[in-house]
């Protein structure tokens, strides 16, 4: 069976970078070894390695890097520490119109 990894990257200068791949020894080192010029690590090594998940449907682990890519900072840094109850709470709406907010429903 095939696996697939979503990954978080932190960069020397503390910049998050999200990927997904096929092989995470490969890619990583891709990244830290600069093999790509363009690419946003480049100029931000050394990195390291701060979270990765496995996946064996591709679809599955493109549709969580898209989700996290997305995500706060914060929020990546709570992934990656395993912080779930900070996960939750900076994934709360905090919006005044969030219903739970909204006196009208009281």
């Amino acid at each position: 069976m095939k696996l697939y990894y979503v990954y978080i990257l932190k960069c020397s200068d503390e910049l998050l970078y999200t990927g997904i791949t096929n092989d995470l020894s490969r890619r990583f080192n891709e990244h830290q070894n600069g093999l790509n010029k363009n690419c946003f690590t480049f100029k931000r090594r050394p990195l390291e390695l701060i979270f990765h998940q496995a996946f064996n449907n591709v679809n599955q682990a493109i549709y969580f890097e898209k989700k996290i890519k997305k995500w706060s900072r914060k929020k990546k840094l709570a992934l990656a520490n395993g912080d779930y109850n900070g996960l939750q709470i900076l994934a709360e709406c905090r919006n005044a119109s969030h219903s739970k907010y909204n006196l009208d429903n009281k």
